[in-house]
This record gives structure tokens, sequence and C-alpha cells, in this order.
């Protein structure tokens, strides 16, 4: 707590005399295509800001400047100032209202939550369109974000491998071409306690050189008892113009997560009743795990002429997730008497590194009577994990808790299991081509196929797994066609692959076949209300196969026979219907099950996935009178009951509904206030299962205030 007091007191001596040295910006500014420094463009571009919620571009679904309206495939783009409404902090609050996106995994509050899109849960998060994925990252702070965007669907052709639920495309601030200062804080009733630090503008006369600095300094306490928290984040970005042809880019993002391992509430079949959703089952002497994290991305643009572009760049990424850890046995660890937890003392490192290096080339051109935006990448990753977990006894009385009336302070127990100490190596080489041809001023056509090889290699150091290698080639197609029906409806379809790498090992020997699906998607997409909301809707269906399921023979090993499927409907709306009001949400239908398992039988429904989601964030800003600057919004999120575990027997998280408030005040253009309330009703639900016996409970009714000052 006393190094966050710190971080807050160190951003707010970022004063005007400390910038005071920075000459004024030149409001001339140069432009290099969607990847400019510019800030006060009338136009809007794929990677850049965006006027309240109404996105109109996108890069993220064709690595091109193309129109979302054009594009087919179900996108949603959750914008800055939608962030900044609902006083996101993390990625994963912005994604409350993108429409048909749940809340899976949480990883016991140290990294990248996974998220559940269209029946399957996911993880694929991308960065500019480089992957920051890999290992336990920590999730991005809602602080860097310039606009998040969700593509619905496999995006495998232009990411490589990738869950076909879904993908997530962070934009990141870029610096802008004037100097700006924003120093804001955020407190809420749970004890957290947050300052951020936003600093842009210009470091030559000419503006070719440009800086973004994001800070972030956060800690307190939660909801959950005894689980207190810190996060302390460092963003740098700097721009270089070199020429009128050439843009380079760094990037940086530096950050670390302590936050003790906190599974949740447990869900046992003989469990006596249910504990209060704060009660916390580790220890609070047993300390926090670390989770370090630092990525660098170096990216180029270079006009080779009016119509053809090279691009890419470099990304690296190095994180550690070490600490202590108390968990629960496994799915028999609560004793017969229905509150007796039978626990683990643990100790864990994991460390990995990822090398990510990308080269494309995009022209724009006319053949055979066509208009052609093609599109050519190649992409090499090299990705390394290391992991040692040891545990402490798992015997019957060890180290038990009294779920209802748990006594914290016991004597922690020594580590004498080793069952998890590994390595492994993933080297990925990819080239894909992509092609969008305008066959009639209507009738659009986007196809392309991405050419992948796998080489994975995996080493165990516990005593009968053995080590193995494997290398798996794949041909990812994908075809879409879009028509207007007028100029503002539009109809499409989309067809694509996906493919992704199983880990771990079979029982006799060597790795598993990768997973493997196939997406068929149909949908609608109108621009109404003069062009002020953007409705779209899709019906689809996902089949996955090569599923990890039991092993006939051997239980405790697996095997890749499974198969799953997923179809439904999806709605999606995002708007500035007004100069004073906006809106973004959705609604989705998902009927997800097993259709061929060893073990579970077939219409079996997947964890996590409702069969209805519905959100809505409805915000008004008065732009006259006496009570201009203030703005009012209501959110409603509704999510239908849920599986807790993919199995003949599963427990149940019930259904439920959460209403937030939101309210700010521009007092002027230099200083916002907010006075949020989030979970209005203090409705008690469920986010997200895990492990077969975990369900995280979601946070009570939580009002959270704030203020952000620009100098």
């Amino acid at each position: 707590m006393r190094r966050t007091l710190v971080s807050i007191c160190v951003l707010q001596a970022f004063s005007p005399l400390t910038w005071a040295e920075i000459a004024p910006a030149d409001k001339a500014s140069v432009e290099l295509q969607a990847t400019s420094i510019t800030g006060t463009a009338d136009y809007e571009t794929a990677q850049g800001p965006v006027k309240g919620y109404l996105a109109t571009r996108s890069a993220s679904a064709t690595r091109t400047d193309t129109s979302i309206h054009e594009t087919p495939q179900s996108i949603s783009v959750v914008t800055k100032d939608a962030v900044e409404d609902i006083g996101a902090t993390r990625l994963q609050d912005a994604l409350d209202y993108a429409g048909g996106v749940g809340r899976a995994n949480n990883f016991g509050g140290q990294g990248l939550t996974t998220f559940t899109v269209r029946g399957f849960t996911t993880g694929e998060f991308y960065r500019n369109g480089f992957p920051i994925n890999r290992g336990y990252p920590n999730m991005p702070d809602a602080n860097t974000i310039e606009r998040l965007e969700v593509l619905r669907g496999p995006a495998t052709m232009l990411y490589g491998r990738g869950d076909p639920g879904g993908t997530f495309n962070v934009v990141s601030k870029q610096p802008l071409p004037e100097r700006t200062v924003t120093l804001g804080s955020q407190l809420n009733d749970q004890g957290m306690q947050r300052g951020t630090l936003d600093a842009s503008g210009p470091l030559d006369e000419e503006g070719r050189l440009a800086y973004r600095l994001n800070v972030v300094g956060e800690g307190g306490e939660t909801f959950r008892d005894h689980v207190e928290t810190e996060r302390y984040g460092i963003t740098p970005v700097i721009t270089w113009q070199a020429t009128d042809a050439t843009k380079v880019i760094f990037e940086g993002d530096f950050m670390r997560n302590n936050h003790p391992l906190d599974r949740g509430l447990t869900r046992f079949a003989n469990q006596k009743g249910t504990a209060s959703r704060d009660t916390f089952w580790g220890d609070k002497d047993v300390g926090m795990l670390h989770n370090d994290n630092s990525m660098a991305q170096l990216r180029f643009e270079h006009l080779l002429n009016e119509n053809w572009t090279l691009g890419g760049g470099f990304q690296w990424l190095d994180g550690t997730l070490q600490g202590n850890g108390i968990e629960a046995n496994g799915p028999t660890s609560l004793s017969a008497d229905g509150r007796t937890l039978q626990r683990n003392f643990n100790y864990r490192k994991l460390e990995w590194t990822d090398k990510d290096t990308q080269l494309n080339l995009t022209g724009h051109f006319s053949a055979g009577g066509f208009d052609h935006t093609l599109l050519t990448g190649v992409e090499f990753e090299d990705y390394d994990y290391k992991s040692i977990i040891q545990r402490s006894s798992a015997a019957a009385g060890t180290y038990p808790i009294d779920i209802f009336d748990p006594v914290y302070g016991q004597a922690r127990p020594p580590l004498t299991r080793t069952p998890t100490h590994d390595k492994e190596n993933l080297k990925t080489y990819a080239a894909f081509v992509q092609d969008q041809v305008a066959l009639t001023e209507r009738l659009k056509v986007l196809a392309g196929a991405r050419f992948e090889r796998f080489e994975h290699d995996y080493e165990s150091y516990v005593s009968g797994v053995k080590p193995w290698s494997a290398a798996d080639n794949a041909v990812t197609p994908r075809v879409g066609v879009t028509y207007d029906l007028t100029d503002t409806v539009a109809v499409y379809a989309d067809a694509a692959r996906s493919f992704k790498p199983n880990t771990g090992a079979a029982r006799v020997g060597g790795g598993f076949e990768p997973e493997k699906g196939k997406s068929y998607e149909m949908g609608v997409k109108w621009e109404a209300l003069d062009r002020q909301l953007s409705v779209d809707a899709a019906i689809y269906q996902i089949e996955k196969k090569n599923v990890l399921t039991t092993d006939p023979v051997d239980s405790t090993f697996s095997v890749a026979a499974g198969q799953v499927r997923s179809r439904g409907f999806d709605l999606n709306v995002a708007g500035n219907l007004t100069p004073e009001w906006r809106l973004i949400g959705g609604y989705a239908y998902v009927d997800a099950e097993v259709t061929k398992d060893n073990t579970i039988r077939s219409g079996t429904r997947l964890m996590n996935i409702p069969r209805n989601s519905f959100s809505l964030l409805n915000v008004y800003e008065f732009q006259d009178g006496t009570l201009k600057g203030l703005g009012l919004g209501a959110g409603a999120k509704y999510v239908d009951e849920r599986a807790g575990q993919t199995a003949n027997t599963a427990f149940a998280m019930d259904a439920y509904t959460v209403v937030d408030l939101l309210s700010y005040y521009k007092v002027n253009d230099k200083v916002r206030l907010n006075l949020d309330v989030k979970n209005l009703f203090n409705r008690e639900f469920e986010e997200g299962a895990f492990g077969n016996i975990y369900a995280y409970p979601g946070a009570p009714r939580t009002v959270q205030v704030g203020i952000a000052y620009t100098l």
C-alpha cells in the first residue's frame, strides 16, 4: 500500500513546471496513412481515435484500413470514450459492453483473463496486431487503450494459431501532435486507489519526433477478505517520421502485478451451502504472486509509392510469474462433512519469452477490370516457456480450512511434491496472402489463405513423463462476400478455418493432433439513423475437432478425440445517436455443446457459456445550458444460466442481471469529475468457473469516484 501511495505522489509531481521546457507544438503534422500521429483530423482512420462510440473503420479484421461496413465479419469496437465513461481500469471492464463477450478464467487474479465468444473460451489477445497472450501476461491497463476491437469467428488466416470463437486486438494510444498532460486519480469504497499519467507531444520543432507516456500506480483492498493488490506500469511510445515516406514507432509496456492466488469460491456437490462472496480460502500471511511482464515493439511503415506500402516490425515479450499460493487439492478435496476443504501450499515459478517478427506488403491496383487491395506477409515466432510448481502433501489433514468459518495463520506445510517441472519451445513459420476485390460498386469479395508450420518441442523433468517433438503444417483459408443492398444496408457471408496446437503429453508418448475448427457466418450490417447508429446481426456455426478428452485406457492422460459445436445468433449496436446521446451493446444467443467425447455425453453444454446474454450502455451528455458538460449514463448486463464444468453432471451458475450507473462532469476543458455506482442493486452472481470446482464471485455494489486534470 505504501508503494501505491508513493506512486500516486510521484504522478502528482508531474506538474506544469516539469513540462515547461517542452516547446509548444507546431500544429502542422506529418501523416503516414493510418498510423500517423495526427490527433485533429476530421476523418477516422483504422488505428486512430474515434469520436464517441461509433467506429467506422478497422484494420483488425483485414490488416488494411477498411470500412467495417464492407468487412465480411462481425466486428465491435470499444472506443476510448466508452472506456473512459464506464470508469474501466482493466481490459475486462471494457469488454462488458462489447456484445456477446463473457468472462471465464481469471487465473486467480494473476494475468490475462480468458473470455467466451460465440460458444468458445478464448484468450486470443493482440496489441497492434502482435500477440500478447503468450505465457501469463498482465491484463492491459485501460489507460493505454485507444480502441479495443472484437473479431467474432476465426482470425487464424491473419494472426495464426488461435481459437475459432473470437480474437481481440488492442489498438494502443499513440503520440499526439500537440503537448498535453493529463493526471488522473480513481478511488472506490472497496479500497482501490489509483493514479495515472497520460502525457504526449512533439519532441522537435517540426513534429517529426513525438512521444506518448502512460504511467499507472494502483493498489489497495478488494471486496475479497485479505486480498490486497498492487499494480504498477509504464508504457512509453515514440514515433519518428524519418522521411515523408517512412515512419518508425517504438512502443514498450512494462508492468508488475502483485496479487494473492485467489481462485474464488468452491462448488463441490457435497458442499453444505454457499459461503459469502468475500470469503478467501487462501491465507493472508502467504503473500502475493508477482507477475512481471515486459513488452517492446518496433514497428515501421514505408510508402514505396502512392499504391504500395511495406510495413511490419518486431515484438519481444518477457515475463515471470513467481510466488506462493494456496489451492484446493482437487475434485475430491472437500471432506464428508461438507465444509472442511483439504488444501495444499504451493510455490511456482513460470517464465516465458516470445519473439515475433512480421513483414507485410500492401498494394492498391486495378487488374482484370477490378480494383484490388492485395496484402501479403510473412511471420516468424519463437516462444519459450519454463515452469516449476512445487506442492505440499495432498493427504487429508495436512492443511485444511473450514470454508464457512476459516481460521488463518496455520503453519505452512513443507513442499514435498513437484508435479510440474518442464520446458517447451514452439517455433512458427508463416506466409499469407489476401485479396480484397471490388467486383462491382456494390459487390466485394475477400479471399485469403495462411500457410503455417509449427515445430514444437517439450521436455519434462518429472519422472514418467516422456519428452517429445512434433511438427505440423496448416493451411487456413478464408473467403467472404459483401453485397450492398442499399447505400446503408449490406449483407455478407464468410467461411474460415482455424488451427491451434494442443499442449501436453500423451500416454504413449509424443504430443497431440492440433485442434482444427471451421466456421460459417451470414449477416447484415445497417448504418441507421443517417449513419449515426451501426447495427449488425449474424447467424453462425462453428465446429472444432481434436479437442482433448479423457484417454479411455488411462484416465490420468488425454487423447485428442473430442469434438464440439457452437451455433447461434448475435446482434450488436453502437452509435452517436445525437450530439448528446451515445450507446453500445449487444445480444447473443449461443447453443454450444459436445458432439463427441470418450466420457462426456453428446449434447452436454460447454462450461461458462450462457444461452442468452445482453448488454446495453446509454450515456447522455448535456451540450448546452447550465448543465453543459454533465454526463449521465446507465448500463445493464444480463447473463443466462451457465454450466460450471463440461461434464455429465455439472454445477450450474445462476442467471443474473447487473445494473451500473455512471455520471461525470466536465468542469471545463481541463477538469473532469466522475461518480459511478457499479452493481447498483448489490446482486450476488458468479463471473465464471474454473477447474471444475471453482466459481469466481462478482463484485458487490461499488462506488467509484475520480478526477482527471489536463495541464
